[in-house]
């Protein structure tokens, strides 16, 4: 039988024996090493009931673990906060920068950012587990393979990263833009890595993946600051276009929002089954007021043609029956009595 003086040269032992190991032993194996051994040794204890022995064993073994860390987390904590100092430093600094550029977007600004502070935060990570004594190559190559796998099972979301960086490269559209998307329209909300964020007129807001926003016809009503609004009507075959010229143009005279140059104009587009189709065409200086504004003179066209007597007609059919032997000896073929609105019989 073992008495308790056994369990102190058993920690002794095995620190002399980690000491003999080769250079290239880390300290996280040489750790799980002496926690084997000495989870041995209290097992040992355990069952031979010897619990003042057990009682040492474990003490000792706890101050010797607790030697063995404090030194690498000391490092590891020092490391952590110089480096996360001058993380915080470098993106103070970065985010002003970006703030001053005038030519970088808003969308690659966030990107930028937060590509930063990733590879950054990464960076503090290994450094911290390499001063804790954890072999970051074999960590490295583990998460590599993960990333592959992982890179895989997210393949959409990949492409849609891919295709939020082409936008803001690209740059089709700008947060702030007015766009038009699958007879969508609204204003870009929000450029992110994975989707688009769009405010529609009825202030709901529509996300739509990236990947969708470059392969689908984009109508960008913002990118020129100046936009053409066409005001569709229609006038009866027996009006004359002139007529309605005449009376439609001086609508815009009088309003700040329409440009004088280019100057507006009264164009036929079309002769349809009813009408002869004709267009108002201005342009206006801020394109963010094209929806208001074309309700507003939507309704100056109809009561501006209402009042100068120009029809405006509307689609309508006639029906002619010829022989319509089917009905014969019907009320339906029946001549009408004037004055009674009954039929002769």
């Amino acid at each position: 039988m073992s008495d308790g003086s056994e369990a102190p040269q058993s920690i002794v032992q095995s620190s002399q024996q980690s000491q003999t190991a080769p250079a290239d032993t880390t300290v996280i194996n040489g750790a799980v090493n002496e926690f084997s051994n000495a989870f041995s040794e209290a097992l040992r204890l355990l069952t031979e009931g010897q619990w003042e022995a057990l009682y040492e064993h474990l003490s000792s073994g706890l101050v010797y673990l607790t030697g063995l860390f404090l030194e690498r987390g000391l490092l590891a904590l020092a490391a952590f906060l110089l480096l996360y100092i001058i993380y915080r430093g470098l993106d103070t600094a970065l985010h002003r920068g970006l703030d001053q550029a005038e030519s970088i977007e808003p969308g690659l600004q966030s990107v930028l950012l937060k590509t930063f502070r990733v590879v950054m935060l990464v960076f503090i990570g290994t450094v911290v587990l390499d001063q804790l004594g954890l072999n970051v190559a074999v960590l490295i190559g583990g998460l590599s393979i993960a990333g592959i796998i992982a890179g895989f099972a997210a393949r959409d979301s990949l492409e849609n990263f891919i295709s939020g960086v082409t936008i803001l490269v690209d740059k089709p559209f700008r947060v702030g833009d007015y766009i038009e998307v699958e007879d969508e329209y609204g204003q870009v909300d929000e450029i992110t890595l994975r989707s688009t964020r769009i405010r529609t007129v009825r202030n709901e807001i529509i996300v739509r993946p990236n990947s969708q926003m470059i392969t689908q016809r984009v109508v960008n009503h913002t990118k020129r600051n100046v936009l053409r609004v066409d005001i569709a009507f229609g006038i009866a075959y027996k009006e004359y276009p002139e007529e309605a010229r005449e009376v439609l143009l001086p609508l815009t005279e009088d309003d700040d929002r329409v440009l004088s140059e280019p100057s507006p104009t009264v164009v036929v587009t079309g002769m349809g089954d009813s009408s002869v189709d004709m267009a108002l065409r201005f342009y206006i200086r801020n394109p963010s007021e094209e929806v208001a504004i074309r309700w507003d003179y939507t309704e100056k066209v109809r009561e501006a043609l209402r009042e100068a007597d120009i029809e405006i007609p509307f689609p309508h059919r006639q029906l002619f029956l010829d022989e319509a032997k089917a009905f014969e000896g019907t009320k339906l073929l029946s001549p009408v009595r004037s004055g009674t609105g009954t039929s002769e019989e």
